[in-house]
């Protein structure tokens, strides 16, 4: 009866009680504020490469190419293309040597022969430069819209505790499609 009495008085008992609360609460939160954290830093690598993958094309698409040796050539929109891509990410604090092509590769057609444009015509082993691609179908003989297309990869590696993306590397994906300037 004795133990009975002492265990209902436990029970009833009420010190301390926060304390144990807190140590139940208190990992949990924590490890919600450290997702929000890594999860803010892969969504604002994402808007970076983003960005570089709008900026490359944009400079892609420009029809001259002043400092170029080569002149106005698809490899003078392509090194347009790169450098701009390149430049965007070193502003953004991110290593440009990190980025891969996207897998699988974009199928885009070419404007001139309506065959496949693939990444390597870009001559960029870090970005995935197709030009001149199309942009709008050109069914029945019509002629549609060219232009040029950026496209990459960029790893990201999460830290996550007591999850299954720790220390995973995610690789987030942008592109980019800009019509062609004619002048």
């Amino acid at each position: 009866m004795r133990s009975l009495s002492d265990l209902r008085r436990l029970a009833d008992e009420t010190r301390g009680a926060e304390i144990a609360e807190a140590a139940a609460v208190l990992p949990l939160m924590f490890l919600m504020l450290l997702g929000i954290f890594w999860f803010g830093q892969a969504f604002s690598i994402y808007g970076a490469i983003t960005r570089a993958a709008q900026e490359g094309a944009r400079a892609g698409s420009v029809p001259y190419c002043a400092t170029c040796p080569q002149g106005n050539t698809l490899t003078a929109f392509s090194a347009n293309a790169a450098n701009a891509t390149q430049n965007a990410l070193l502003a953004a604090k991110l290593d440009p040597t990190l980025a891969r092509h996207p897998s699988p590769e974009p199928s885009l057609l070419s404007c001139s022969t309506g065959t496949a444009v693939d990444c390597s015509s870009g001559g960029n082993p870090n970005f995935c430069i197709q030009a001149p691609i199309q942009l709008t179908d050109t069914g029945l003989g019509a002629t549609g819209l060219c232009g040029v297309s950026v496209s990459l990869r960029y790893p990201y590696r999460f830290w996550l505790p007591f999850t299954s993306v720790n220390k995973q590397t995610i690789w987030i994906s942008a592109s980019s499609r800009v019509r062609m300037e004619i002048r």
